[in-house]
């Protein structure tokens, strides 16, 4: 039995198996890396160490490489996210406006750092630039969700919302 994550009790977690299968469908195409990356995060959440050497194992190609993919673009995450993303808008006028005052108090009622994700798994905070809202400034995100005209005040009854 190998040293490797992906091995319980001599068998492969079911989902390393599904990877096997994408990694299969893409093997030996140009420009694999990046297609069987994001299905991985989709599949485990994020993309640990231990993923990013088993894709780059079964596409044959450097570990050195998938990591470079895998820092390089902001879409892939090597810590696991929240089951909810909250995303600050810090945009000129989102800042002008005290979106800086908004991060402040998130941090603060989630016991997290920017980029952070909370003890409970149930929130990740990440600061965001213009979101297209500049209206609505300072606008906050969470998942599909958007908020605008915000004040510290207003996050403690938002985020009850996603209890």
């Amino acid at each position: 039995m190998s040293s490797c994550k992906c091995q319980c009790s001599g068998t492969k977690d079911e989902r390393y198996l599904k990877l096997d299968e994408i990694i299969a469908k893409y093997k030996g195409k140009p420009g694999a890396l990046i297609p069987v990356l994001h299905q991985a995060q989709e599949i485990f959440g994020y993309l640990p160490e231990d993923v990013q050497i088993y894709v780059a194992k079964g596409l044959d190609v450097p570990v050195s490489e998938v990591s470079g993919v895998v820092t390089f673009y902001s879409f892939f995450s090597t810590e696991p996210k929240g089951k909810y993303t909250i995303g600050v808008c810090m945009g000129t006028a989102c800042y002008v406006k005290g979106a800086d005052k908004v991060v402040e108090k998130l941090k603060d009622i989630l016991d997290v750092e920017e980029g952070g994700t909370t003890a409970d798994g149930k929130f990740t905070l990440q600061i965001t630039r213009c979101l297209g809202a500049c209206g609505l400034a300072p606008v906050m995100t969470i998942g599909d969700d958007i908020y605008g005209r915000l004040t510290p005040d207003k996050i403690p009854e938002i985020l009850k919302k996603y209890d």
